[in-house]
């Protein structure tokens, strides 16, 4: 499962405003009817979902309560992910390697 705060770069004490700014910023680049990338409409609903979560005040303390008590089995690939998630948000794209594809 995907980190929803990821999804949208922002953190986890990003306030209401932040996530909706977020949102828009990412929904117009990645929209399918504005972007030509093959993997723009997965985005897209990748983002819209973690909108719809993260906006709703107890949806997103629901997730915040099971992001918080899970348990983390490859600590590698969490640490890449994480990574990778920072890299992206700055707009460099990381190559992928086997290792990520677990």
């Amino acid at each position: 499962m995907e980190n929803l705060y990821h999804v949208l770069g922002v953190s986890p004490t990003a306030s209401p405003d932040e996530i909706k700014k977020a949102y828009r910023s990412l929904a117009m680049r990645h929209h399918p009817d504005r972007s030509t990338d093959a993997n723009a409409e997965a985005r897209f609903n990748a983002i819209k979902s973690a909108y719809e979560m993260l906006s709703d005040a107890k949806k997103r303390a629901a997730y915040n309560h099971s992001l918080n008590n899970r348990i983390v089995l490859d600590s590698e690939h969490e640490a890449r992910t994480l990574w990778i998630a920072l890299f992206e948000r700055c707009g460099i794209a990381m190559p992928h390697d086997s290792h990520a594809a677990r």
